[in-house]
């Protein structure tokens, strides 16, 4: 089946989900995730505001406000570009050229050489850490980049969307590890 089938089955599914199981689902990944030394060492984390249902990672936010450097992206281009975010500036997040909320233009801006793990959102995952997307590129392009190849990357997804083998193309950069609501997959350390 093709990228865009299953992209489009995927997000169906995903979709489909009520909201107190939406919700139910998205705590039991943040109760995962807040148990991986990964998440318990990292200072610098980058995340992202649920778009399309996405699993919701807000109650990481809340919790470790204090404690944890946060990043949301904003596309620039054809570039992710990462801001710093503070849980209490929600409000001031404006939905992008695809519908995601992001920070302003004007936020601090977090490199590479900070970050300590990267929470990527996928459609779905499969067992060798490969991501479907919305096929937009942004998060291969920006792992393709020298500069974020040491950082580690966790896909976040519901059980559900977690697969044998999906579909691959010679530029796509498998993830170092996935979390769901059921599992977590380290695959690279």
């Amino acid at each position: 089946m093709s990228k865009d089938k299953l992209r489009q089955e995927f997000l169906q599914q995903r979709q489909a989900l009520e909201r107190d199981i939406w919700q139910s689902k998205s705590q039991k990944i943040c109760q995962r995730i807040q148990a991986l030394p990964w998440f318990i060492e990292a200072l610098t984390i980058l995340a992202y505001i649920p778009h399309q249902q996405e699993p919701d990672l807000s109650g990481l936010f809340q919790t470790y406000n204090t404690c944890k450097k946060w990043g949301l992206p904003r596309t620039q281009g054809q570039v992710l570009v990462w801001h710093r975010f503070w849980p209490g500036q929600a409000l001031q997040l404006r939905p992008d050229r695809y519908g995601i909320l992001t920070p302003p233009a004007d936020f601090p801006v977090i490199l590479a050489a900070e970050v300590d793990l990267i929470l990527v959102p996928c459609v779905a995952v499969d067992r060798r850490g490969y991501r479907l997307g919305y096929g937009g590129g942004f998060y291969d392009r920006m792992l393709a980049e020298p500069a974020w190849q040491s950082v580690k990357t966790l896909g976040i997804v519901f059980d559900s969307a977690c697969v044998e083998i999906l579909p691959t193309q010679a530029w796509d950069i498998p993830l170092n590890g996935y979390c769901s609501d059921q599992e977590t997959a380290i695959l690279t350390p």
